[in-house]
């Protein structure tokens, strides 16, 4: 008898998606990866149910993509083979065997010049609150995954009451993209969500990241200030997610 993955259906219901949508998702994110996928509520039912151990490789960098989880934390029992999908010009994909883009194991130093940025950070922004007259910081540990030239950040869920995401193109030294904020339900904004863009300029040695935001305030203006992410460490395993699951300031 097949074990229900938990793991997934309750991070896809954390993105607030039916099955329909999150289908809908993981094929909208292989079409922008130029890797389309067929993905459909009866294949979202069947990883759910266990009844399909792991994902095909192609619906694995998708499924990356969209939950901001790397493929090892989304609860499959069967480990999803390291590999290369590439079109074969007839609506398959061949399988070429490649080196793993992200390092598992115990932690690993930033290398210089390192071109793939896959892996768990801090993030530091800061901003000013008119209806208090003061100056706050919110942080969060975040777990990068790139695929090509696309960063996806996600919030480990300890790490903080308001959940955090950003969507980013890398060009260079250059990444532009966006960020959404989910704040606490019992917290000053009571649940607001909030969104804007972000540019943040990479450093030669791959460790930093450093820019502004910008994004609506509660008062109806547009608000900017400092962002910041500093590399903590390039695996992505469950060891290290668990490790980093918790408050920055704890």
């Amino acid at each position: 008898m097949a074990t229900p993955n938990s793991t997934l259906r309750a991070v896809r219901l954390g993105l607030l998606m039916s099955q329909d949508e999150f289908a809908r998702a993981v094929r909208d994110a292989g079409t922008r990866a130029g890797q389309p996928n067929d993905a459909n509520k009866r294949l979202v039912q069947r990883w759910e149910s266990g009844k399909t151990g792991a994902p095909r490789p192609v619906y694995a960098r998708a499924l990356e993509t969209v939950t901001g989880l790397p493929i090892e934390s989304l609860g499959f029992a069967c480990s999803v083979p390291l590999a290369r999908v590439a079109g074969d010009g007839h609506g398959g994909y061949d399988m070429e065997p490649t080196t793993p883009t992200i390092p598992a194991g115990p932690k690993s130093e930033a290398q210089p010049g390192r071109r793939n940025h896959s892996g768990v950070w801090l993030s530091r922004y800061e901003y000013f609150s008119s209806g208090r007259d003061a100056a706050f910081v919110g942080q969060h540990y975040v777990v990068i995954l790139q695929h090509g030239n696309r960063l996806t950040a996600r919030s480990l869920p300890g790490s903080s009451d308001s959940p955090l995401t950003m969507d980013l193109e890398i060009d260079g030294h250059v990444a532009t993209g966006t960020w959404t904020e989910q704040t606490a339900t019992d917290g000053y904004y009571r649940g607001a969500r909030y969104h804007g863009a972000i540019q943040l300029l990479v450093e030669p040695t791959g460790r930093r990241m450093t820019g502004k935001w910008v994004g609506f305030g509660k008062e109806f203006d547009v608000n900017t200030g400092p962002w910041q992410l500093t590399f903590q460490d390039a695996s992505t395993n469950k060891a290290t997610l668990a490790a980093y699951n918790k408050r920055p300031d704890a």
